[in-house]
């Protein structure tokens, strides 16, 4: 049993902040009240006072444990860049817990990340919502299979398109995404539909929580073109879908709100290293979100490092999404969109009991975590260091 008393609480269930205890338990939350009294045994008490609690902040979208840090090729499995269709494959299967940027996310608070395959593939298999503390990955699952990867524009013209396969061109992309997903459906329906003699097949049951609705469609999506060809697909097979990077999209921001579907903004805090890119700004999560668009940002690590999560949702802020909101696109936001509200992104009574302490405001430069608590469980801890 974990105490933590007398810090100011961010619940992200309302705005403000409210000095109080929070009272930790297997794992959950089971008490957010004044002045807890509780005593025991087993019982660990943190002084917070003086500073501010946060839930565990979320990453929406990463390839941390996939793309690891300082290993290089050997530690690369982004991209299997053999087959443009490949949408058996697992985040899971290739995740190393080990990979240094974990402690790095730890370090700022971050205590779950979406993390799959990368854009060479217009299909590319499936992401997966994982806990940052962890050295076997199926203990650290938070939801899985959590999204189906499809990407457009530049990044799978250039995987095969440079080598004279297909696809070529933005139509080629649209077109296999799209006579994928209608050979799913096509599967989808006679699987339910089964008189006796239904044979599974392994090709496209990954696709089935795409039509169940359990999962969405996770769009890589720069351009505007890309993102409404995106969006055309999804509301062609009536799945949800999330908008990732979305990187144009302040450019059009009233017809994305219209589609009703959300966007996972960023990497902004990197070089405008393709044409694609070009109109990158940390504008465009509070032009997005003014227009009625639910918000979540990214570090798309590693392109951007993990760790500078909170400083790019600060550096939104500055640029018109504000503070609140800028806090509720790395918590409760990103976890809605994510699909795990109902476990993290906000400190309420019987969710995960996942939150970072902080000395400072996270969204400033100065701003520093002390405790990161996962599951109940210390999983960083910097509150005996003396500093300066």
């Amino acid at each position: 049993m974990l105490l933590i008393k007398n810090g100011r609480v961010h619940t992200m269930c309302k705005e403000g902040t409210e000095k109080c205890d929070i009272l930790i338990n297997e794992g959950k939350f089971i008490k957010i009240a004044k002045n807890i009294s509780i005593s025991g045994e087993e019982l660990e008490t943190i002084d917070a006072s003086g500073l501010n609690i946060y839930p565990g902040f979320v990453e929406a979208h990463s390839h941390i444990g996939i793309s690891e840090e300082k290993i290089g090729i050997a530690g690369n499995d982004c991209n299997e860049s053999t087959n443009p269709i490949t949408p058996k494959l697992r985040a899971i299967d290739a995740i190393n817990p080990m990979d240094s940027a974990f402690h790095s996310a730890l370090s700022v608070g971050i205590t779950t990340v979406m993390t799959g395959p990368g854009s060479s593939n217009p299909i590319g298999g499936q992401f997966a919502c994982i806990k940052t503390d962890g050295r076997r990955i199926d203990d650290m699952i938070v939801k899985a299979p959590a999204a189906m990867k499809i990407a457009f524009g530049e990044n799978p013209k250039t995987a095969y398109g440079d080598n004279g396969n297909t696809p070529i061109t933005r139509m080629g992309i649209a077109s296999l995404i799209r006579e994928e997903l209608q050979k799913a459906m096509d599967y989808y329906h006679e699987k339910n539909s089964d008189n006796g003699d239904f044979k599974i097949d392994y090709n496209y049951e990954p696709y089935l929580p795409l039509f169940s609705q359990d999962m969405p469609l996770k769009a890589h999506v720069h351009r505007l073109d890309d993102i409404f060809t995106a969006i055309r697909i999804a509301k062609e097979f009536n799945l949800l879908l999330t908008l990732d990077h979305c990187t144009e999209g302040h450019l059009d921001a009233e017809e994305i709100a219209q589609s009703g579907f959300p966007a996972i903004v960023g990497p902004s805090l990197s070089s405008r290293s393709k044409l694609e890119i070009e109109n990158g700004d940390f504008k465009t999560p509070g032009v997005l979100k003014k227009a009625g668009v639910r918000v979540a940002i990214t570090t798309d690590h590693p392109v951007t490092r993990i760790q500078y999560l909170p400083i790019c949702a600060g550096l939104a802020a500055k640029e018109g999404l504000g503070r609140e909101n800028a806090l509720r696109a790395i918590t409760i936001d990103a976890a809605i969109i994510l699909g795990i509200s109902d476990r993290v992104g906000s400190i309420e009574v019987g969710k995960d009991a996942d939150l970072v302490i902080y000395k400072g405001d996270p969204l400033e430069i100065m701003g520093s975590a002390v405790c990161t608590v996962i599951n109940g469980k210390i999983a960083f801890n910097k509150l005996n260091h003396n500093e300066d």
